[in-house]
């Protein structure tokens, strides 16, 4: 009986950090890096699986790649800058990132599932827009996935999205834990530039004031 082959090697990089209160660069990407290798457990279960014991059907192929978005990124972004961070798990995923990336998009300029858009809706596509798959948002974190069908695709997206807001929400309440009462999520306890710039144009003694 040969031994199980070994899960498919994960590659996880990080294109912006804004959870840098909490976690370097480095520390987002290992953790992305973990949540990477638990879908490479799934996907090589899913791959090798028998006809008719795997959920979803079997896997084609042993390979993903997956696209997460900024959900703190500012609505006038671009996509390519709301970016957080890509994951490919397997040898040659990084050819279906484009993919992934085409649903991400879709997703974040549509609203909703880009799967939904490219079935029921063509006239939200356009000219170069992905004609397949889906793409997940969960609590507010889109992920798009491709390589499989699209069903397997959603479900891997899915779970993704779904375990990155929960090690994330995990790793917010021990911060502040560490860090006490505090009213900014930064390193130092002060008021952000921006938030002084938004109201700079009050006047300090404003007529009426304190009546």
């Amino acid at each position: 009986m040969s031994a199980p082959s070994s899960p498919p090697r994960v590659h996880a990089a990080i294109r912006r950090n804004p959870y840098g209160y909490m976690l370097s660069d480095a520390e987002l990407t290992e953790l992305l890096t973990d949540l990477g290798r638990r879908r490479a457990a799934s996907i090589q279960r899913n791959h090798t699986a028998a006809a008719g014991e795997a959920p979803r059907g079997p896997y084609p192929r042993p390979a993903m790649g997956f696209v997460i978005l900024d959900p703190t990124a500012d609505a006038a972004t671009g996509h390519t800058d709301a970016v957080l961070a890509a994951l490919t798990v397997g040898e040659q995923a990084a050819a279906f990132l484009p993919k992934a990336a085409a649903k991400a998009a879709a997703h974040r300029r549509i609203g909703h599932n880009n799967g939904s858009a490219a079935h029921t809706d063509p006239h939200l596509m356009g000219s170069g827009a992905f004609r397949y798959g889906h793409s997940a948002e969960v609590r507010g974190v889109i992920v798009a996935a491709s390589s499989q069908s699209t069903d397997q695709d959603l479900y891997e997206a899915s779970r993704l999205a779904a375990e990155l807001v929960e090690v994330l929400g995990e790793r917010h309440r021990a911060y502040e834990w560490r860090q006490g009462e505090t009213d900014w999520l930064a390193p130092e306890d002060r008021v952000p530039e921006i938030y002084r710039e938004m109201v700079a144009w009050f006047p300090d003694d404003a007529p009426g004031a304190g009546a």
